[in-house]
C-alpha cells in the first residue's frame, strides 16, 4: 500500500482554475468539494465548477458530496467524467442501491462518515465501497484542525477492512499536513486530502512530494 495525495481545490485560486489544477499535477487525485449549504453549512462549487475542474485536470478528480440527497445527485457527478464520487452516510437513503449504481458507471464509490459517526453499523457495507472516507474535521469549511480523536475509528475502520480480506481505501480529510498525516498513515489511512498545506505552500509540488514521503513511511 503507497499513499495516495489528494489535494482539495477548496483553498485554490477560482479565478485561475486552470492553472491552479497545474499546480497538483503530480497529485494521485484532485479532491472536489461539493456543499449545499444544508447538509453543511457552507455552499461551494456545483456541477458547473466540478465539470470545468475536471477539465482541466491531468490527474483523476474526487468528487466529495456534503449534499443532501446524494442518491439523487451521485451519478450526475459520475456523467461528468470523476473517477470517484463520494457520498456521506449521514444523508444517503440508500448507499449500497447508490454505490452500486455508481460502479455501473464505472466510478469508485466511496463512503464518508464524520467524526461523531462510528464505523461499526457500515462494517458489513464494506465490500460494496472502494473507499471509506474519515473525515478528520466537521465538514463544511478548510483551514480546520485535525481531530484526533478520529484516529481511533480509522484503526477500527483498517482491523474491519484487514479482517474481511477486502482492498479499500481509508480516505482522510480535515487538517492534513506535515504535523498531522504520519499519524494518519500509522492509524491505517492511505488516501490524504490536503487542501491548505498544499494550496497556501510557496511550492506545491515539493508540498505533495513531502506529504508522500511522510505518509509511506508509515504504511
Amino acid at each position: 500500500m503507497t499513499a495516495l495525495i489528494s489535494p482539495s481545490i477548496l483553498n485554490c485560486d477560482f479565478g485561475h482554475l486552470a492553472d491552479e489544477m497545474d499546480k497538483i499535477a503530480t497529485a494521485d487525485y484532485a479532491h472536489i468539494d461539493i456543499m449545499d449549504n444544508h447538509f453543511v453549512p457552507n455552499l461551494a462549487l456545483g456541477l458547473p465548477i466540478a465539470e470545468a475542474a475536471v477539465a482541466n485536470s491531468s490527474v483523476p478528480c474526487d468528487a466529495h458530496l456534503m449534499i443532501e440527497q446524494p442518491d439523487r445527485w451521485a451519478p450526475a457527478y459520475a456523467e461528468l467524467g470523476f473517477a470517484s464520487v463520494t457520498f456521506h452516510a449521514e444523508a444517503a437513503m440508500a448507499p449500497v442501491k447508490l454505490a452500486r449504481e455508481l460502479h455501473a458507471m464505472g466510478v469508485r464509490a466511496s463512503l464518508a462518515l464524520r467524526p461523531g459517526t462510528p464505523i461499526e453499523p457500515y462494517i458489513d457495507l464494506l465490500p460494496e465501497f472502494d473507499q471509506i472516507l474519515v473525515m478528520t474535521v466537521e465538514p463544511g469549511f478548510g483551514g480546520q484542525k485535525f481531530l484526533d480523536l478520529t484516529l481511533p475509528k480509522i484503526q477500527r475502520t483498517r482491523k474491519a477492512i484487514e479482517d474481511a480480506g477486502l482492498d479499500l481505501w481509508i480516505q482522510v480529510d480535515g487538517g492534513v499536513s506535515r504535523e498531522t498525516i504520519e499519524r494518519a498513515a500509522e492509524a491505517g489511512a492511505n488516501n490524504f486530502v490536503a487542501g491548505s498545506a498544499v494550496f497556501k505552500a510557496e511550492d506545491a509540488v515539493a508540498e505533495i512530494a513531502e506529504l508522500r514521503r511522510l505518509a509511506d513511511a508509515h504504511l
